[in-house]
């Protein structure tokens, strides 16, 4: 038979549960931080938690895991950045070039690392974040978060050509083994004797793929620029420039990496949870 409830964090609107808060902090799997509490070694506020649910606010309440103070769990930041030609997108070059992280002088210096890359030739729009779990649902094959790349070539693309990048084009990775691109949006911007402008739009994204893709149709690339991921567009910034995404681009972006039907999911699944271990509710007389 279930515990009765005998602390005071019992109401929803505190923030998340405190399993999730300890699992978060590295103290093992949800499932483990659950017995952890119902074993009497969770404090918060100097109050005993040894029942489930609780919910607690982590960037205000004192929560004390076996004597010992739970650590304040880094912000999460999430940036827009409009890279420059030259600039690397890793975190580590042995050359010693001015990265992507190097542009931002954020106050709370997080850290922070890319969501895919844009090679050193290129510029345009870049995400940088501290969230991981974020992160890796962008890049999930799942979700097909798409980017949009402004482009000029040399030469006079044709509407043959046109189609077969439509339709996908072969290459090779880096292992010698081949596989066909996923179809592609494109759109001719503007188009003259000795170059072509135009709007590519991805699903995908192997390397340097924009390049290789025009390269094999006989069209190597003068200039590139990514102009949207997802639902982000990079407008607002200049050159070298950087901000923090708004409260809509955040909501588009959780929902576009399926962040925001996790989470439903989750909450569906921790009621059906509570409503089993809660015990029959007092009726009213």
């Amino acid at each position: 038979m279930p515990r009765k409830t005998s602390h005071s964090f019992t109401l929803d609107t505190r923030g998340p549960r405190l399993q999730r808060v300890l699992a978060d902090a590295g103290y093992g799997s949800r499932r483990a931080c659950e017995e952890l509490i119902e074993s009497g070694d969770v404090r918060v506020n100097g109050e005993l938690v040894n029942t489930l649910p609780a919910w607690v606010n982590p960037s205000e309440d004192r929560i004390v895991v076996s004597g010992k103070p739970l650590k304040q769990p880094e912000r999460h930041v999430y940036i827009m950045l409009f890279k420059p030609r030259g600039v690397v997108s890793t975190n580590s070059d042995p050359e010693g070039r001015v990265r992507a992280i190097d542009l931002i002088k954020h106050p709370a210096r997080p850290r922070l690392f890319p969501v895919g890359r844009l090679d050193l030739d290129s510029s345009g729009l870049l995400f940088l974040t501290n969230d991981g779990d974020l992160a890796n649902r962008l890049t999930h094959p799942r979700y097909e978060v798409h980017k949009g790349y402004e482009v000029t070539v040399g030469g006079s693309l044709t509407e043959a050509e046109v189609k077969k990048l439509e339709a996908g084009i072969f290459l090779h990775d880096r292992e010698g083994e081949g596989k066909r691109t996923h179809e592609t949006q494109l759109r001719i911007v503007k188009r003259d004797r000795t170059r072509t402008m135009l709007y590519m739009e991805l699903r995908e994204g192997r390397n340097r793929q924009v390049r290789r893709m025009l390269l094999r149709v006989g069209h190597p690339v003068k200039k590139l620029r990514r102009v949207r991921m997802g639902p982000l567009e990079l407008k607002g910034l200049a050159v070298g420039e950087w901000r923090e995404l708004t409260a809509k681009e955040m909501a588009l972006l959780r929902k576009a990496s399926g962040r925001s039907e996790a989470a439903q999911t989750e909450r569906r699944t921790a009621k059906r949870t509570d409503s089993k271990t809660s015990g029959p509710k007092a009726k009213r007389s």
